[in-house]
């Protein structure tokens, strides 16, 4: 029987999903994709003759049809924006799965934070800045609490997704100083990409005055500055 794909997109731009991605779009019977977090010309690009828009559906409604095109013997992927293992809730429909009996492979794509990094010309560790990356999100309709505090009072380079209409909410709650960088990216990649620079105590003003409410990403940390202190040379240019 064959097996079904779960690929990562990539963070808009269509070229940046990875080749294997491409090849396995390209025979596709059935996609099942991830609504406005893909980019259309990836999903209009494919052959498939059956296309899902995933937002909306239930697992219930969206893990049979991938049983019954696997039992068909039909090429069944799904399409996850980014990377599948950042927030991408795969594994409770690879638990699904399994249970009907039918295996998953997961193909990795460019998260939008790697492509927010590319844009912004950023090397997320940095010698003398900061040797790790925080990725988290606020709490919300899908998390009680969360851990936004305590994380920034380590200093290290923090991603926050899924927080842009809360913007000043998190921002208020950071324990690190007030004059951090603090970088908003709108649709990294896309064409309509946006970027707001500022420090912790004025990137949610800035943003929600370029009209940012949805769809970016929060970057803090000196590791975005224009010139970051303390920064090193790494030895392999020493």
């Amino acid at each position: 029987m064959n097996k079904i794909w779960f690929i990562g997109a990539g963070p808009g731009d269509p070229d940046l999903i990875t080749v294997r991605g491409r090849r396995l779009l390209d025979c596709a019977d059935i996609l099942i994709y991830a609504g406005s977090l893909v980019n259309p010309e990836l999903v209009a690009s494919s052959p498939a003759s059956e296309k899902y828009d995933s937002n909306g559906m239930s697992l219930e409604e969206m893990i049979p049809i991938m049983v019954k095109g696997i039992r068909e013997g039909k090429t069944v992927v799904r399409l996850h924006s980014g990377d599948p293992a950042l927030y991408g809730a795969i594994v409770e429909q690879i638990y699904l799965l399994k249970q009907e009996g039918i295996s998953v492979e997961v193909v990795p794509g460019v998260s939008s934070l790697f492509g927010a990094a590319a844009a912004l010309q950023a090397q997320l560790t940095l010698r003398g800045v900061s040797e790790s990356v925080i990725i988290t999100r606020p709490a919300g309709k899908t998390l009680e609490k969360d851990k936004i505090f305590e994380l920034s009072e380590t200093g290290e380079t923090m991603a926050i997704f899924l927080g842009t209409d809360k913007l000043e909410e998190i921002t208020s709650r950071l324990a690190c100083h007030p004059e951090t960088t603090a970088v908003v990216v709108y649709h990294a990649t896309w064409p309509d990409q946006k970027i707001i620079r500022g420090t912790v105590q004025d990137i949610a003003k800035k943003a929600a005055d370029a009209g940012i409410t949805k769809s970016a990403l929060l970057l803090i940390g000196d590791v975005f500055a224009e010139d970051p202190k303390g920064h090193i040379r790494s030895f392999l240019y020493s």
